[in-house]
C-alpha cells in the first residue's frame, strides 16, 4: 500500500501535491491544515483521507491523534512530537517541527515529510510516500517540491 503523507500545510497545498499524489490509496495530513477548505485538493484525489489536528488548526472535529493499522504496521499519528512514542506503535509520524525525519528511536521509526507550506531552518518544503507491506515499511521516500 502507498500512502501519501504532507504536513503543515498552512493554507498553502502546492499544486505538485496532486501530481505526487496520484495513484496513492490513502492521505494522511498531520496536522497545521489551517483553513478546511484547504484540504479540498486532497479530497478530489479520490482517496480516503485522514487528517489530525495540528496547534494552528480551529476544527475541533479532527482528532489530535490517530492509530492506524496499515500492511500490517501500527502507526501513531500526532502532530507535535512526543518524548515518547506511545507503546504498540510500530512507527510514529509527525509534523510541527517543519523539519523532515526518519529516526529509529526505541524499536520505533519516527518519521516527518517535513513542510508542504512553510519551509523552515533551511528545509526545503516536501511531502512523502510511505510504502507499507507484510507487517513492514517498504519505502519512506520524501518528495521536494
Amino acid at each position: 500500500m502507498r500512502i501519501g503523507i504532507i504536513s503543515d500545510t498552512h493554507d498553502h497545498l502546492p499544486e505538485s501535491v496532486a501530481l505526487i499524489f496520484g495513484g496513492v490509496g490513502e492521505i494522511w495530513h498531520l496536522g497545521d491544515v489551517c483553513e478546511v477548505s484547504t484540504l479540498m485538493g486532497l479530497r478530489e484525489l479520490g482517496c480516503p483521507v485522514q487528517v489530525i489536528r495540528g496547534n494552528c488548526d480551529a476544527c475541533m472535529d479532527w482528532p489530535l491523534t490517530l492509530d492506524l493499522a496499515r500492511g500490517g504496521v501500527k502507526f501513531h499519528l500526532v502532530h507535535i512530537p512526543p518524548r515518547t512514542a506511545p507503546q504498540g506503535c510500530d512507527a510514529l509520524l509527525h509534523g510541527h517541527t517543519h523539519v523532515p525525519r526518519d529516526e529509529m528511536i526505541g524499536g520505533v521509526r519516527w518519521l516527518n515529510p517535513g513542510t508542504a507550506g512553510k519551509p523552515n531552518k533551511g528545509a526545503p518544503p516536501s511531502v512523502a510516500i510511505l510504502e507499507v507491506d507484510g507487517g513492514r515499511i517498504l519505502a519512506w521516500n520524501r518528495i521536494l517540491l
